[in-house]
């Protein structure tokens, strides 16, 4: 009987990765760009980031070959409003837990994400990608000294969201993952 592994986990922020945010008027002289999506949800108007949503990314995220996990403030709207931008099914959310007082002030110190723990406890050892734009040394640090599987924290500039680049950067990685025991890799 063969074991079925997993797909890899890619967890998955919004702002930032998808909708790109904060570039100088002179590093996007005409603003960023816009893709109309039509009518939306109801509410989805509210929020006119939105349409910096790329469409184009969905496909490529699709064809990772991962299992899509919301790693985003966003929690259940990403599916409402951010998946149907994609043309992604509903994919599962991190629901984030409240940490206690010592746990975030002592990842504060360390310079840890607030993201990186709960992460970590989500994977339960699965390889994953974390795609993010506040990703550091000190999340990957942690990351490699406290997940047994496999792991690539890609940061994404924020002024500019996903790039041809970063898609690269992420396949080239899960291409590299060889089978069922990843552990021991360093996390990238």
């Amino acid at each position: 009987m063969t074991r079925s592994v997993p797909r890899p986990l890619l967890f998955l922020d919004v702002d930032g990765p998808l909708i790109p945010f904060g570039a100088t008027p002179e590093e996007r002289p005409g603003g960023y760009p816009t893709y109309r999506a039509g009518p939306g949800p109801a509410g989805a108007e509210a929020n006119p980031l939105l349409d910096r949503i790329d469409p184009g990314n969905g496909p490529r995220l699709a064809a990772l070959g991962c299992e899509l996990v919301w790693a985003t403030t966003w929690v259940a709207d990403a599916n409402r409003y951010v998946a149907p931008r994609l043309g992604l099914p509903e994919s599962a959310v991190v629901d984030w837990p409240d940490p206690s007082d010592a746990d975030e002030r002592a990842d504060e110190r360390a310079g840890l994400h607030w993201k990186t723990r709960p992460l970590v406890d989500r994977a339960a050892g699965r390889p994953f990608v974390w795609v993010d734009d506040e990703i550091t040394d000190a999340d990957r640090r942690w990351v490699a000294d406290h997940h047994r599987g496999r792991a690539l924290l890609h940061r994404v500039d924020p002024r500019r969201g996903l790039t041809d680049a970063d898609f690269r950067t992420i396949g080239e990685w899960l291409q590299g993952l060889s089978g069922p025991d990843d552990a021991g890799t360093p996390v990238r």
